[in-house]
């Protein structure tokens, strides 16, 4: 075998290593609160490369599972980052769900919270919240709003919020 060789295994062997190294996972519990319901449990897991700030998250319902992205909103978001948070049936923004304590986000991708922004441009608000757009195999829809406690960990920081299935049933969430 040539140097060249031995050196691009071990390089790469090395790379992966490091990559595996950034990888973080975590788990998190929660139960329905439906109204004339009584509460089930959910379990809540996630998986990230990059410290918890971006990743998937998955919930495991009594009766369903669902799956998709959560993004922590930090200084280096763009708005392009949060397409995937606004599609798949809810209202652009999610502006039927107050979350930001700025009134309705619609019409801005997400971030017409802050007067004078360019969503083309980065975001500077380092708010502590994560957001997730999770789906369901037969189609179920789930958004997750959550505050997290060490923001800069990541969700290994730990938190706490909710997150609301289609069709009225609610989730108070903790990782």
């Amino acid at each position: 075998m040539s140097k060249f060789k031995r050196w691009s295994a071990g390089a790469l062997a090395a790379a992966a290593l490091l990559l595996g190294g950034c990888t973080t996972t975590g788990m998190g519990g929660g139960e329905i609160v439906q109204k004339g319901q009584p509460d089930k449990p959910v379990l809540f897991s996630w998986k990230s490369t990059d410290g918890g700030i971006t990743g998937t998250m998955t919930a495991t319902l009594p009766n369903a599972t669902y799956q998709g992205p959560f993004l922590q909103i930090t200084q280096q978001t763009r708005s392009e980052a949060m397409d995937p948070m606004w599609g798949g049936g809810w209202p652009a923004g999610w502006s039927d769900w107050s979350y930001w304590g700025y009134g309705s986000v619609a019409g801005m991708g997400g971030m017409g919270m802050m007067p004078g922004f360019d969503p083309v441009q980065f975001a500077t608000v380092y708010s502590g919240k994560v957001i997730a757009n999770l789906k369901s195999a037969q189609g179920g829809l789930m958004r997750c709003r959550l505050h997290m406690l060490r923001p800069q960990q990541g969700m290994s920081g730990g938190g706490t919020g909710e997150c609301q299935i289609q069709g009225g049933a609610t989730i108070q969430a903790s990782f």
